[in-house]
């Protein structure tokens, strides 16, 4: 089984971790009625099929979050979730604007993650770092506002800072300003690129955000020569192979361009995006992922190589790897 080895996931949206279970707990803490009020009726409400609908539903289910612990206890269960499929390292995206305006405190959402990162260390052992998005859809004073408050909690645990949304309807043009504040700040850059759009899309985030590694990236398939510079120059993709097929971003597993990128020289770590929204998890994503010729120990690699961790901590994550027998994965569940 794919949970019996390590792995390091570098593309999971916090805020749309949450099971049911933790849905209807938080809904009732914060008196926030939901369209459904059973385990069941809640998990076929929030399955997405398409794009819009993952929004909406993400929108929708996020107004149960109101108060600093709800974040903490987003962050714990998830974390208890990802290590039992043997995650050792996550780096963890969510969108504080969409909370702020609903009238939470940005430094609840933040302090509410930054703590429930320090305690999944304690409980489970598991690394967790952060990576706060701004959204394509809000302005650019909005997102210029929170990589200050990205770079006010890196001491905390923020690694890095992003931009999610539709690039390919909404331009990430205004956004330009928001990913210097967050280099000079100290933190990484790492926007959503191309992962409807197509290859002009991944180009202008390394050459115009300056982008340290890509959320999707698939139309940069489109553009050979965009390839080799994605090589060359280290600038690693996130790959999310259920989340690419349930959203249409690649019409079949079978034709997803993993092994295009991987065969570039591509450095693409494997993650699993939305889980439950997608009826998805880190260990299916990871099977896709071998399904399509990745070998487990790749990806492991790959999502070291990206970590924006220190290099400490990168050096103690490689150490878990370097200690796993990876020949005692059988064949059939790494090709």
């Amino acid at each position: 089984m794919a949970a019996d080895y390590p792995k390091v996931e570098l593309h999971v949206h916090l805020d749309s971790t949450m099971r049911p279970e933790l849905l209807l707990r938080l809904a009732e803490r914060n008196d926030c009625p939901l369209p459904e009020s059973t385990v069941a009726g809640l998990a076929r409400y929030c399955l997405a099929t398409s794009f819009g609908q993952l929004g909406r539903i993400c929108f929708e289910m996020t107004k149960v979050l109101c108060r600093e612990q709800d974040f903490r206890d987003v962050l714990l269960s998830y974390a208890q979730e990802a290590t039992r499929q043997g995650a050792v390292y996550v780096e963890g995206i969510f969108n504080p604007i969409i909370h702020k305006r609903r009238g939470v405190d940005l430094d609840a959402v933040f302090s509410g993650y930054c703590d429930g990162a320090q305690e999944a260390r304690e409980e489970h052992g598991l690394e967790v770092r952060l990576t706060p998005d701004a959204d394509l859809a809000f302005s650019a004073a909005e997102a210029e506002e929170l990589a200050h408050y990205a770079v006010a909690y890196r001491g905390r645990g923020v690694v890095g800072f992003g931009v999610s949304g539709a690039d390919y309807r909404d331009s990430p043009a205004p956004f330009v300003r928001a990913s210097q504040i967050a280099r000079d700040g100290g933190l990484a850059f790492t926007p959503h690129a191309g992962e409807f759009g197509g290859a002009h899309l991944v180009r202008f985030a390394v050459e115009q955000l300056h982008a340290s590694r890509i959320r999707h990236g698939l139309g940069a398939v489109e553009d050979p020569g965009l390839l080799k510079e994605l090589a060359e120059a280290g600038i690693g993709l996130d790959i999310c192979p259920i989340s690419n097929v349930r959203l249409g971003a690649s019409p079949a597993l079978a034709e997803h361009p993993l092994p295009t990128f991987i065969q570039a020289g591509i450095r693409c770590s494997i993650s699993s995006d939305d889980p439950p929204f997608l009826d998805a998890d880190l260990t299916r994503n990871c099977d896709a992922a071998s399904s399509l010729g990745v070998p487990p120990k790749t990806m492991f690699e790959a999502g070291i190589a990206g970590a924006f961790c220190d290099d400490a901590l990168r050096a103690r994550i490689a150490e878990i790897g370097a200690a796993f027998d990876w020949s005692r994965i059988e064949p059939s569940e790494s090709t």
